[in-house]
């Protein structure tokens, strides 16, 4: 994936954030929250989204002095829609159309002026990555936002799911710049319906706990900044540790504190120590285990290679088959399903819920093993009890078997029982006591009991909690067990201090998609090996991998081809980014050379689609944003079927590539020129490299030199890697990097060709276990395929790397021929990340792709139709109006928000880059995530139509 990929995110999440029906306003300020009602008047009222229901959108106008804007799309289909009919109206940029969404407005806010402003940003081009839109999700239950893969208009939403949009300061791989807000702040109240005995929240002031105060009382509580040893002891007092470090973590994903505890614990003679007292060839302490798991799991550390085991392969080889009343008992089994040795109810959740965060199923007797603990008061005991023993429940015990349970998922009605024992439990205080009969309040057990209430959706009731938690909390920062007790205890500052960071042991403990530090940059769609003019299909490389002939219908299908000649970004706007990678696939595999002449003519034609735009209101030749990359891709399409780039749709692409060679940086217009030899306006090392292969195809390599020479320093010394993004900071990637190398491979001179050696050598060493690369939608398809063209520069020296890595691509191809954007990620097939796969599996570089289409017959190019303009294919623009709201007349203007990635009428629009065109990483993959999406929106949006739903 690269530039194009990035950019397409935020688009999607424009259209998920239309369907918003009904708009509030959330304005943050000394941790609490306010929300205003402005609903607009055919939007859906806020009552109808709930937790389980509906989804969510926030738009965050802060950067400009306004509120937060949110909006409930109750029938929710993709993330522009949300946008869409939550009354946002959008526009795009001229280069993009609407497919990238420049800027946002509502009605709530200024009169629905849209932002940025034009005199903020032109949207000619796509803006720079540090002041656009950026796109954040959050999943049901879900306590941190992620950055989006995918683009609005291709992340299919389920109910119960917040999006979230803020402008500035986040880098393209979402690394930094998260919302000001949490998502639990703009989601709707409730979920599962309560009971309607429950009691109502307690009404007591608004408080908040110290988080920095507590996080340093419990680091000054550690030996050497890595365990917990108790007063008078030499040994550390693992437990103890463990929960300092879930509390660390909870006040800081980051914390160095938090690292060190499980780089400690993670040395075997330590994990031996704590969790396999009877050797390490035995069976675990099972509670000791999945402690040290969850640890793993909260500091990013693998809990499958931790201190030298396997710990949750070892949780699940000692899940007990029989109880004590066996023939043969085996020793620490109870009764069937719990794990061995833990005889409490807490290592039995704990053991399920590391077992749940760590991608592994837990057997279904384990987690029913917990349910059937349920007391007849809706509580859960603290010991593993039999039937017919007596149960008495406790707050801490029923909070944890609560959130274990919620997580395994298959048990709604224990947790909704649990769930009302909790509320009823709470004095009006806001606390819970230690153990029912108890008086006073414990931190220890309203700590607990707010994290799962909070977890369920019960947020009125974890605030009420946290307001009494701040009453409670020591000049020192940490927490006694019981109010009225002066000193400090670390197991209720732990449990104190998560919740009051509004968290939860499951939420710190599960896996979030790790967003690359720079998405990739458009990265073309073709292969590499040298291969001569041929017109047969290519044989690709020797082993397993994707079925290529399948690949290639899946792009060529008029589906999703427009007239068999382009894919759309936005309804009746072409995708010519996208178009061109389909072209360089089908170039590459050589299954469908009619298909591929259609396009290759419709472009040389000048490429009018239904808009009326061209290919060169796209490539900008012959205006001052002619964009070095747009000009070289579309050039290198020319050279490699055999056209002539310099008469390629009317214009000589080869004359405008070295007039758009800058002679020196510029300033006042840093997007244009980076430096000398820069192409104007290639601000990824994916377009700088598009325009090299260009004109030392075209045999313009004297032209070229300064480009080269550009290209060249901006490698990675370090590394041999390049970087994503010209003139603004980023980090070096897989797709940047094979593209540079292609570009490097066609120079002769030694310091190229060992450029190129030194980057196969760090690429191949980016490789993951399955075979699959990282890239800015994780463990990326588009990625891969990049790598597997780079790699192939040495076939000989790298035969085992692609060989893993066309057997990872084969294992993302689905049943249609298409591939999936990244592994992991959203299910189903993606026009761009398809583009990329099929190209890619062939292993021909761009350099030296080459397809010759004598034998192949003209075929007429039918008039620009497609579909109409209508209020279903293009934003509309609702004006908040409902009473209290302080926008009187909505953003009437242009709101073209557009459609995806995705070709026509597909409904999956990738996050992936397309061959590197794009100005920036953002504004490739703004776009590409857009248009992905269109034509499932399109199609539910006319479901909901026809079926009387609200539009």
């Amino acid at each position: 994936m690269g530039t194009e990929q990035q950019a397409r995110r935020w688009p999607r999440a424009r259209r998920r954030l239309v369907s918003v029906l009904t708009v509030s306003f959330l304005t943050l300020g000394t941790g609490l929250a306010h929300f205003t009602a402005a609903a607009p008047a055919s939007a859906d009222p806020m009552k109808k989204c709930t937790r389980t229901t509906g989804a969510i959108v926030a738009v965050d106008f802060g950067h400009w002095g306004g509120p937060v804007v949110r909006g409930c799309d109750a029938t929710p289909t993709t993330g522009y829609e949300l946008l869409q009919s939550g009354g946002f109206s959008t526009a795009g940029t001229e280069h993009d159309g609407p497919a990238f969404i420049c800027r946002i407005g509502n009605g709530s806010f200024n009169r629905g002026k849209q932002y940025p402003t034009p005199a903020q940003e032109d949207c000619v081009l796509t803006p720079q990555a540090t002041a656009y839109w950026s796109y954040w999700i959050a999943s049901p239950g879900q306590r941190k936002w992620t950055y989006s893969p995918l683009g609005a208009m291709s992340r299919t939403l389920k109910p119960g799911d917040v999006d979230a949009w803020v402008f500035g300061g986040t880098d393209i791989g979402g690394t930094k710049g998260r919302p000001t807000f949490t998502p639990d702040d703009v989601r709707a109240d409730g979920g599962d319906p309560p009971d309607p005995g429950d009691p109502p929240a307690p009404s007591v002031p608004p408080g908040s706990v110290d988080l920095p105060a507590a996080a340093r009382w419990l680091t000054d509580r550690l030996t050497n900044g890595q365990r917990v040893v108790n007063e008078g002891d030499t040994v550390p007092n693992y437990l103890a540790t463990t929960e300092a470090a879930w509390a660390l973590a909870a006040a800081d994903g980051e914390s160095p504190a938090a690292r060190r505890i499980a780089a400690f614990l993670g040395r075997p003679e330590h994990t031996d120590a704590y969790a396999y007292p009877a050797g390490k060839d035995e069976a675990p302490d099972a509670t000791a285990a999945a402690r040290l798991a969850l640890v793993a799991e909260a500091t990013g550390k693998d809990p499958r290679d931790f201190g030298g085991h396997d710990l949750l392969g070892d949780l699940l080889a000692n899940v007990c088959l029989s109880g004590s009343d066996a023939p043969q008992p085996v020793p620490g089994c109870t009764t069937k399903g719990d794990f061995r040795t833990t005889g409490q109810t807490e290592g039995q959740a704990l053991a399920v819920i590391a077992l749940l965060n760590g991608d592994v199923t837990p057997p279904a007797e384990a987690v029913t093993r917990l349910a059937r603990l349920q007391c007849d008061d809706g509580g859960f005991p603290s010991f593993l009890i039999l039937d017919g023993q007596v149960c008495e429940s406790e707050a801490g015990s029923t909070a944890l078997v609560a959130l274990a349970l919620q997580r395994a998922g298959g048990h709604k009605a224990v947790v909704t029982k649990a769930r009302s024992s909790l509320k009823k439990a709470q004095f009006k205080t806001g606390a819970w006591p230690a153990v029912s009969y108890s008086v006073p309040g414990s931190a220890y057990a309203t700590g607990w009991a707010a994290q799962a209430l909070r977890a369920l959706g019960d947020r009125a009731h974890a605030d009420a909690a946290v307001s009494w938690l701040s009453r409670q909390q020591l000049p020192g920062g940490g927490f006694a067990f019981e109010e009225g007790t002066p000193d400090p205890l670390l197991y209720a500052t732990t449990a104190a201090l998560i919740a009051g960071a509004k968290s939860d042991l499951v939420t710190l403990t599960t896996k979030e998609p790790a967003p690359p530090t720079t998405p990739p940059t458009t990265p073309p769609t073709a292969p590499p090996t040298t291969a001569p003019p041929t017109t047969g299909p290519t044989t690709p490389p020797a082993g397993e991998g994707p079925d290529l002939k399948k690949g290639s219908a899946y792009l060529a299908d008029h589906r999703r081809l427009i007239q068999g000649r382009y894919y759309e970004g936005s309804p009746r706007f072409a995708d010519y980014g996208l178009t061109i990678d389909g072209a360089y696939a089908l170039a590459a595999t050589g299954h469908d050379n009619t298909t591929l002449r259609n396009i290759v003519d419709f472009l040389d034609k000048g490429g009018e689609d239904a808009s009326g735009r061209g290919v060169h209101d796209w490539t900008k030749v012959g205006t001052k944003y002619a964009g070095g990359g747009f000009i070289g891709k579309a050039a290198v399409l020319a050279e490699s079927v055999g056209r002539d780039p310099r008469a390629f749709g009317g214009k000589d692409l080869i004359a405008a590539l070295a007039r758009g060679v800058c002679p020196a940086a510029t300033p006042a217009e840093p997007r244009k020129c980076a430096g000398k030899g820069n192409y104007t306006y290639a601000t990824s090392v994916f377009s700088q490299s598009l325009g090299v292969i260009a004109q030392v195809r075209a045999g313009e390599t004297a032209a070229a030199a300064s480009p080269v020479a550009y290209l060249k320093s901006l490698r990675d010394p370090s590394t041999g890697a390049w970087p994503s993004l010209i003139g603004e900071p980023s980090d070096i990637e897989v797709d940047s990097t094979a593209m540079a190398a292609m570009a490097m491979d066609l120079l002769p001179d030694a310091e190229a060709q060992a450029a190129v050696d030194r980057a196969l050598v760090w690429l191949a060493g980016q490789q993951l276990p399955d075979g699959g690369f990282p890239g800015a939608s994780g463990n990326s398809v588009n990625s891969a395929a990049l790598a597997v063209q780079g790699l192939s520069l040495d076939t000989e020296k790298y035969a085992a790397e692609i060989a893993k890595a066309r057997k990872f691509l084969a294992s993302q191809q689905n049943k249609d021929g298409g591939f999936n954007v990244s592994k992991g990620g959203q299910a189903g097939s993606d026009v761009r990340a398809s583009a990329q796969a099929v190209g890619g599996a062939t292993g021909i570089s761009f350099g030296t792709l080459t397809r010759d289409l004598s034998g192949t017959t003209a075929e007429p190019v039918p008039s620009p139709s497609g579909p109409p303009a209508s209020p279903s294919s293009t934003p509309v623009i609702i004006t908040p109006g409902e009473d209290g709201g302080t926008g009187s007349g909505g953003s009437q203007t242009s709101g073209t928000g557009g459609g995806g990635s995705q070709a026509s009428g597909t409904g999956k629009g990738g996050s992936l880059a397309a061959t590197g065109s794009q100005v920036t990483a953002l504004a490739v993959t703004a776009v590409l995530l857009v248009a992905a999406g269109w034509g499932a929106t399109h199609l539910a949006r006319r479901r909901r139509e026809t079926d009387g739903g609200p539009a």
